[in-house]
Order: C-alpha cells, then sequence, then structure tokens
C-alpha cells in the first residue's frame, strides 16, 4: 500500500511572517500516521526546514533548474535546495508548463535532476478544460506521465501529482468517477513501468482540495493524498486536510 502524502504548495505566497502558519501546523502535529509536507517560496525553505526539523512535517520547494550548477542567472539547482533543507521538489506544475513554457521533456530533466540529488520528486500532470471537454483528459495525463518520467529513476523516490489545470484554484473539482478514471490509469501505467513496487508509490489529487471535500476525495481508490494549493497557506486549514488524510 501506497504511504500517505498530504503536500501544501504555497507557490509565491509567504514572507518571514507567514513562517507562523508552519509553526503552527508543527505545534499540531507532533506526530501523524501520514506523511506531511510543505512546499515554500526558495526564499523560505532554509528557515522552514529550522522550524520544522523536528516534527514530521518536510520542507520541500516548487521547481528546480536541470543543471547542476552554471551560467543560470535566478535559476536555483536541486543541489542548492537540498543544501537549503529541502527533501522534496516538485517539477512540472502546470503553472511552470504554461507560464514558462515547459515541455515534457524539461520535466523529465528536472525530474532527473531531483532524483540525482537525492531529494523526491513530485511529477504533476493533468488536462485542461479543453482537453477534457474533448474527452481527451485520459489520453493526455497518460502521455504527459510516459514522457515526464527519466529513462533511469528511483521508484521509491517518486511521488505522481494529478492536477487538473481547469480545478486549480477555481473551485471546481472533478467528479469522483473522473478522478478514479485517471488515478487508475497512473497506477496502471506505473505498474507497467516499474512492477510491483508502483504500489507503493503515492499518488495525490490536487485541484481546489480543501477540509470540507478531502474525505471524499481520499476516499477513492488509489488517491493516496492530495497536492494542496491555497487551503495550505493557513494551518487551520491544512490541518482539516492532513486530519482527513490520517482518517481515511
Amino acid at each position: 500500500m501506497a504511504r500517505k502524502l498530504a503536500a501544501g504548495n504555497w507557490k509565491m505566497n509567504g514572507v518571514t511572517a507567514n513562517l507562523a502558519e508552519a509553526a503552527a501546523l508543527a505545534k499540531e502535529f507532533v506526530a501523524s500516521s501520514v506523511d506531511i509536507l510543505l512546499c515554500p517560496p526558495a526564499t523560505l525553505i532554509t528557515p522552514m526546514a529550522q522550524i520544522l526539523k523536528d516534527s514530521p512535517i518536510a520542507t520541500g520547494a516548487q521547481d528546480c533548474h536541470s543543471n547542476e550548477s552554471g551560467a543560470h542567472t535566478g535559476d536555483i539547482s536541486a543541489a542548492q535546495l537540498a543544501d537549503a533543507g529541502a527533501t522534496y521538489v516538485i517539477t512540472g506544475h502546470s503553472e511552470r508548463r504554461a507560464d514558462h513554457s515547459e515541455s515534457d521533456a524539461d520535466v523529465r530533466s528536472k525530474t532527473e535532476a531531483v532524483c540525482a540529488a537525492g531529494l523526491t520528486a513530485i511529477v504533476c500532470v493533468g488536462e485542461t478544460l479543453g482537453q477534457r471537454e474533448a474527452g481527451d483528459a485520459l489520453k493526455v495525463v497518460h502521455g504527459q506521465l510516459l514522457r515526464s518520467l527519466p529513462d533511469e529513476i528511483d521508484a521509491t523516490k517518486l511521488v505522481i501529482a494529478y492536477e487538473p489545470v481547469w480545478a486549480i484554484g477555481t473551485g471546481k473539482v472533478p467528479t469522483l468517477a473522473e478522478i478514479a478514471e485517471i488515478h487508475a490509469d497512473m497506477r496502471a501505467t506505473l505498474t507497467e513501468r516499474f512492477g510491483d513496487i508502483a504500489a507503493d508509490l503515492p499518488l495525490l489529487y490536487g485541484g481546489s482540495v480543501k477540509p470540507s471535500n478531502a474525505a471524499d476525495i481520499f476516499a477513492v481508490a488509489d488517491v493516496d493524498g492530495a497536492l494542496v494549493g491555497g487551503a495550505s497557506l493557513k494551518a487551520a486549514d491544512f490541518a482539516g486536510i492532513i486530519s482527513a488524510l490520517e482518517a481515511s
């Protein structure tokens, strides 16, 4: 059975004062039956990791460069993120794919760099509303998953997040049947690729997850947790989602 993971993506939100939310979460979850992760902006990774060091909550990053070092002004390598205190890195988020024109090949290179640095990669896939309405959601996600993973990768350092683009930050959520269909196909695809170890690989759902709908989503087969955006910014909101995952 895959381990359960509640991951929070703060995106481009948060300054030093907001670290109080991470501290509050650590006070509430001094122990947990699930894995918990917060991915703040890069400027907060080190202080957040210090705040959370004696808690069960890990600190992650939202992106990285595919190279370990070099003339890449403004970019940050996976090795540097590890040095800062990150243990996870998100790759292929739809906002990176759209706003920075990242291709599946770019995501694959970044994921490879994350694994080379000894970190766990959270690889994101998901269809747009147009692709969903055209009946192509399954095909799109299947293709992204195949093309976004490196040829050589340690499956034990991998998490997959299904985030339908049209559900991110909109309040819209796919039906439970639609989530189940995508997650079942992802599990089958990963099993074909990695064998029995794919059963232990966490599959997260992301897109307008909140305390009020988390329990229903976590009851869906092959949903092992969530990649949460806005609801992870406040400890009280994220705690409700974590508690729902613990109870699932």
